[in-house]
């Protein structure tokens, strides 16, 4: 189940959105100003943005650079400004996505979809078991298996683990990881996510040094991936 954040400031075109999205399956937070989305950017584990450019107390391009300094989360931008100058600016600011005012629920759920398809992100709909190779979680159950054989897990290493599964191939920051699976702001020198990605390591049978699922990415963070 993907959390979308909603940043729109037109209360009926907020809601509709709030609407189309649950319906879809996704959880929704929503906000109408830049500031409370990059609160929520930096504090809420979040698959997914769909933002306004029209926002009330900064726009939404400046907005966009702003949340891009704090997280790397999917960004589709929803404006009526269907400018190819806009829509070049927005993209080159670092939106994933841009659609134009008015759309239909359909299309908008063709957009997320595909996107969180390329960003690895989690689907729509909620799925119990999430697979990569042969490590198979199990959510519901907070249990993991390599290769039919189970895995002994800490809390700490069973979400680590999970938020990155949900989102193969794809490189983690260490900020991101921090905020999403600790709950706390990254102060830029804390060894904490590298010490459990070490235990991690060693419990899915493998080390820095050749590593089959746990990958790191030299000064940026961690990605999971299928063995070749």
């Amino acid at each position: 189940m993907s959390k979308v954040l909603v940043v729109e400031d037109d209360p009926v075109v907020q809601a509709a959105l709030v609407h189309a999205l649950t319906d879809l399956g996704h959880v929704v937070l929503a906000v109408g100003t830049a500031v409370a989305a990059l609160r929520e950017a930096g504090t809420a584990e979040l698959d997914l943005v769909i933002l306004d450019l029209g926002l009330p107390d900064l726009d939404g391009v400046s907005a966009l650079r702003m949340l891009r300094g704090v997280s790397n989360v999917p960004v589709i931008v929803a404006t009526a400004r269907g400018a190819e100058a806009s829509v070049v600016s927005t993209l080159n600011a670092g939106a994933d996505d841009y659609i134009v005012k008015p759309f239909s629920s359909e299309h908008l759920a063709a957009r997320i979809n595909a996107l969180l398809r390329r960003t690895g992100g989690a689907a729509p709909a909620s799925a119990d078991i999430v697979s990569l190779g042969d490590l198979r979680i199990d959510l519901a159950q907070r249990s993991a298996t390599l290769g039919g054989a189970a895995i002994a897990l800490s809390r700490r290493e069973f979400d680590l683990l999970t938020y990155l599964a949900q989102r193969p191939g794809r490189v983690i920051s260490r900020r991101e990881l921090f905020q999403a699976v600790w709950g706390n702001p990254y102060v830029g020198d804390d060894k904490t996510i590298d010490v459990h990605a070490s235990w991690l390591r060693r419990k899915l049978g493998e080390t820095a040094a050749h590593p089959r699922y746990l990958h790191t990415v030299r000064g940026v963070g961690f990605k999971l991936a299928a063995p070749e």
